[in-house]
């Protein structure tokens, strides 16, 4: 027996294919161009597109940052030797991005949600040989980090509110610190041992899991990349059943360091400082599965859990918080009555998403379903399946233009809801990303894990655009209801009647033009965005006659934002 398993060993390290490069998730649009050519038919079907970043070794390409030729010769590609290893230098990436009046804008990583001038830059070096692979691609960011207008309230409860709601439970600062920011990170660096189709490491690049373009709801590039373990699929791993692809990663998050608001500002008393918190340690896995006999239809599940790390135990168990039951009911001491998973200190999510690629209508539909709140059983799962839910639902369709250049029209639309439901009402219920317990939330440094809209809120996108390859040119509507949560627990009893006031909600609605452009060595893009922000921080002022439900005096804001980056690759 282990002869036979001596020469299994050996025959996985030999015929191991040798490169893990990585596509870094939002990586100037080359993802989403993957992720086109699948619904031509022209990448590989099982690949569910909802376990990022995308290895080399699925993508398939001998350089998976030139994927449409653009240059005949390149000189990323310092070193190497087929059978043993390579070593490259990774694209150049200069990102900028002005934003007039408040943040706007998730998934990008680094970057900060602040007013005023930004700009990011990134390169790095990828180097493999056998089985060990190294990719050092540091980030840096610069922010002006520029004053606006935050939460507002003359009504001290207001304020109480708000602390109790997202200040004191979850770590989103309005402003990241006095004066300009700037820092710098390892961004989306790694090393591995690769054994493919598997793949273990220390990594700190940004992890997406689920199926969405624009949001998913436990893991995207919002926040900074955290340093983490990860044991994943390097591509779909065949079986008789059909085709399964999954990550386990395990690391520490870090807190922003930041007050919600200035240490100057009106009501901070209501703040509790959190110096009791250690460092955060986060767990997560992912799993997506692809039937054989239904080609295209990809489906899956994600956990994951985040804990101080001082309410740890020191047992193995502890580490490895992710297997705790799913439902309370299996955690009833019967002895005690004690329902254990109420006595933990954990903040956890749990997901169930499905993705469906339809090559010969060049269409993809998606959606993903989340909990915050374990179910007592499957029968509550069942009777309220709305409790502490939070969903993403997308289409996307390609349309042939009928030209011999390949020109495609592209019709997109993706709605993602985080609101708390009203289930809230009758069964405690805390907003998304946030914890009475772990009051950093679900966070990394002052921004989401997940989905980047927000605590509380909902977003719904329309995107249409002309395509040729990886060159882009649209135009996208969106419309951003503000973290609803906030919004009706924070203006109860408040001003108007003995409930909140209904016509105060903050919804943005946004128009950007949008485009991305292929030229040799160079992909630049570009995106001009005009929002305006009905009831901005959910305000408005009351004319004489309180009669008139309808007339009162707006307190609308506008908003632009300007975008400009270019990636050169060796």
């Amino acid at each position: 027996m282990a002869q036979k398993f001596t020469y299994l060993f050996v025959l996985l390290f030999s015929t191991s294919f040798l490169y893990s490069q990585t596509i870094p998730v939002g990586s100037n649009g080359l993802d989403d161009y993957y992720r086109r050519e699948q619904l031509l038919g022209r990448l590989d079907s099982t690949l569910s597109f909802s376990i990022r970043p995308l290895s080399q070794e699925v993508l398939k390409r001998e350089n998976i940052f030139d994927p449409t030729n653009d240059f005949n010769k390149g000189h990323s590609i310092l070193w190497q030797d087929a059978g043993k290893g390579k070593v490259q230098l990774l694209p150049l990436t200069w990102q900028n991005q002005y934003t007039s009046n408040y943040p706007y804008g998730w998934n990008d990583g680094a970057m900060v949600p602040t007013a005023g001038y930004q700009s990011y830059l990134s390169a790095g070096i990828y180097a493999s040989y056998k089985f060990v692979s190294i990719q050092l691609q540091p980030e840096w960011v610069y922010a002006q980090n520029k004053r606006y207008l935050g939460f507002q309230h003359d009504d001290p409860q207001a304020w109480r509110r708000f602390y109790n709601l997202m200040g004191n439970r979850t770590d989103l600062p309005t402003y990241f610190g006095e004066g300009s920011y700037s820092k710098a990170f390892l961004g989306q660096s790694s090393i591995r041992l690769n054994f493919h189709p598997i793949s273990v490491g220390l990594s700190t690049e940004n992890i997406w899991w689920g199926p969405g373009r624009r949001n998913a709801l436990l893991m995207t590039n919002t926040a900074p990349g955290f340093p983490h373990l990860t044991l994943n699929t390097t591509r779909p791993i065949r079986t008789a059943v059909g085709s399964i692809e999954g990550q386990f990663v395990s690391g520490y998050t870090k807190a922003s360091g930041f007050l919600p608001f200035e240490q100057d500002a009106s009501y901070n008393r209501f703040y509790r400082i959190k110096d009791d918190l250690s460092k955060r340690y986060f767990q997560g896995a992912v799993l997506s599965y692809q039937p054989k006999w239904l080609p295209g239809l990809s489906l899956g599940l994600s956990r994951s859990v985040i804990v101080n790390e001082k309410d740890m135990g020191n047992g193995f168990k502890d580490y490895f918080p992710l297997f705790n039951s799913l439902s309370k009911s299996g955690t009833l001491d019967p002895e005690t009555g004690e329902v254990l998973a109420d006595q933990r200190f954990d903040d956890e999510y749990f997901s169930v998403f499905g993705r469906w690629v339809i090559p010969e209508a060049l269409a993809e539909v998606y959606g993903e379903y989340g909990r915050t709140d374990a179910s007592w059983d499957f029968r509550d799962l069942l009777v309220q399946l709305e409790h502490t839910r939070a969903y993403v639902i997308g289409f996307r369709k390609l349309v042939d233009l009928q030209k011999s250049t390949g020109d495609l029209l592209q019709l997109g639309m993706e709605f993602t809801q985080m609101e708390t439901p009203k289930t809230a009402t009758l069964r405690e219920s805390l907003a998304w990303y946030t914890h009475s317990r772990v009051r950093e939330g679900y966070t990394n440094l002052g921004q989401v894990l997940g989905a980047g809209v927000g605590p509380g809120s909902n977003v719904q996108s329309l995107d249409v655009s002309w395509i040729r390859g990886m060159k882009q040119l649209g135009i996208s509507f969106e419309r951003l209801v503000h973290n609803n949560d906030l919004y009706y627990e924070s203006y109860k009893g408040i001003e108007f009647w003995d409930f909140q006031d209904p016509r105060q909600n903050w919804v943005d609605l946004s128009v950007a033009l949008q485009g991305m452009w292929n030229y040799k060595h160079f992909i630049f893009n570009g995106k001009l965005q005009v929002t305006k922000a009905y009831n901005y921080q959910y305000a408005l002022k009351e004319n004489e006659n309180p009669d008139l439900f309808w007339d009162f005096e707006p307190k609308d804001w506008s908003n632009v934002q300007l975008q400009l980056g270019a990636s050169y690759r060796f």
